[in-house]
Parts: C-alpha cells; structure tokens; sequence
C-alpha cells in the first residue's frame, strides 16, 4: 500500500475499535473502545459481562426501564430508555484496565457515543478528547454540553466506515 493510501490516524484507531467491539457477546450492540495517547496504544475494551459470569447469549439480557423528563424548546416529555444492566460498557471496561497516568491528556475512541453514566465517568478520568461514530440519540445532547462545560473535545467521524466485518445491527 502506496503512501496515498495510508490511513488517517483516526481512522486506523476506530478501526481498532470495531475489531475490539467483535469481542462482545452483546445480542444488542458491539461497542469496542481504546485508549490512545499521541500515537500510541495504550488499552482496548468492549461491552460484556463480568469476567466469569454467564454472558447476555448464555443468560439473556437484563433489561431495565428508566424514564426521563426531557425538555425541549420548552416542552416537556417522558422518555423511555431501556438498558441492559448485565453488561459493563466499553468505556468502563476501558477505566478499568488501564491506569491514571496513562488516561491523563489521552483520547478514547469508541464506537459509539458513550450513554450518560459513561461520558459522566470518562469526564473524570483524565481524558482530554472523546472521538466516536455511531450516534447515541438517548443521550446525545446532556453528554455533549457536559463535555463542552468539561472542555472535552468530543466529535464524531461521520464520514468513516467501519471494516466490513465488524458490522451488526444495531438498536437504539
């Protein structure tokens, strides 16, 4: 592969992304997430259940009802939200494993927008840049004005498509 052809840097990282979220054995969504700082790799992980416990396809999901007041343009509406409470997400998976030091200044990308409690957790943990694809309607615009009041660079690759063979369907 010529030099014209080499890959952007975010686009070799949410590559690495997608590979990592074929791991998961959500029946729901694959997220894959990883830690990078400057160029360098430095943690993966997906969604999944704890270590050693029965996963979604062996045990199915388990689904848990949330509703949520959201005002917009001054109307207010009760929003059902589902979520699985058998997996740990991508983004915690990735707080897990990887050290403080090694998150300070760094960029996690993710596969998909991260939900409230993750965004609310990575905004803690020393990252300075969240790079995502896939778009988290549920969650989507709490997450990116607490990421502005954070100083948190957070965008989207719109125009990325993810390799062939990582891709699911997904619910939202």
């Amino acid at each position: 592969m010529s030099s014209d052809h080499r890959k952007d840097w975010d686009t070799y990282f949410m590559d690495i992304a997608f590979m990592v979220s074929t791991r998961s054995q959500c029946p729901r969504r694959h997220v894959g997430a990883v830690l990078v700082q400057g160029k360098k790799l430095l943690g993966t992980a997906y969604n999944g259940a704890p270590m050693g416990v029965p996963d979604c396809l062996e045990a199915g999901c388990m689904i848990a009802e949330d509703y949520e007041l959201v005002v917009t343009e001054g109307v207010e509406e009760m929003v059902k939200k589902q979520r699985c409470i058998r997996t740990i997400h991508a983004e915690q998976n990735l707080l897990l494993f990887t050290d403080r030091i090694d998150r300070e200044g760094s960029t996690v990308y993710v596969t998909d927008e991260p939900c409230w409690t993750c965004a609310n957790m990575l905004a803690n943990s020393g990252i300075t840049e969240i790079v995502y694809h896939r778009t988290y309607p549920k969650d989507s615009r709490k997450v990116s004005l607490m990421m502005a009041q954070k100083g948190i660079s957070f965008r989207q690759l719109e125009q990325y498509e993810p390799p062939r063979e990582t891709l699911m369907s997904v619910e939202n």
